[in-house]
């Protein structure tokens, strides 16, 4: 199994945010979790509910480092993570792509080893890329979702337009009723 890590690439990341959103809403069952897999272009494989466990599970681990906004401590988060669930990486070329930097898990490790190695090599080079944490959690009230801060400008603070719009109109209203 190999996900892409490529530089300035946060394809991957936006599937750990989305997984570690989807296990704080609630309990995703094999099929979810499969489907969420599906759509990010995970290989396919049968997802057995023990497994589905051990990902809700290993989710539970990225949601500590993505509610993080000191580099610090999220480095150190990381640097536990690559410690315990090493992964190889290596450049590979797919069709029609540019060369990329993916990891693969070593032969023989289970799905919640593949996820942890590959989501922290893949939020530690984005942490490293961007210079600190280049995620948050949303700023709207009554929203705990996570985001990826892919943006070049400002700091993201918000999961999506929907979310900015919403804080932004009770701010109009609340102006205009003072």
């Amino acid at each position: 199994m190999t996900e892409d890590l490529g530089r300035a690439n946060p394809r991957g990341l936006y599937f750990i945010v989305e997984l570690a959103n989807a296990v704080q809403e609630g309990t995703p069952g094999a099929a979810e979790l499969r489907s969420l897999l599906d759509r990010h272009g995970a290989p396919a494989f049968t997802l057995t509910e023990p497994e589905a466990a051990g990902l809700r599970a290993a989710a539970a681990e990225l949601v500590a480092v993505l509610s993080q906004d000191d580099p610090d401590v999220a480095a150190e988060l990381l640097n536990g993570l690559l410690d315990r669930y090493p992964a190889q990486p290596r450049l590979v070329r797919l069709p029609g792509r540019t060369w990329s930097l993916h990891a693969r898990t070593p032969a023989g490790a289970d799905r919640t080893h593949w996820l942890l190695s590959t989501s922290a090599l893949a939020l530690a080079l984005w942490l490293s890329e961007r210079e600190g944490c280049a995620w948050g959690r949303c700023a709207a009230p009554g929203c705990a979702r996570f985001f990826v801060d892919a943006g070049r400008r400002t700091p993201q603070r918000y999961c999506s337009p929907r979310c900015a719009t919403r804080v932004r109109v009770a701010a109009h209203r609340s102006q205009k009723r003072s």
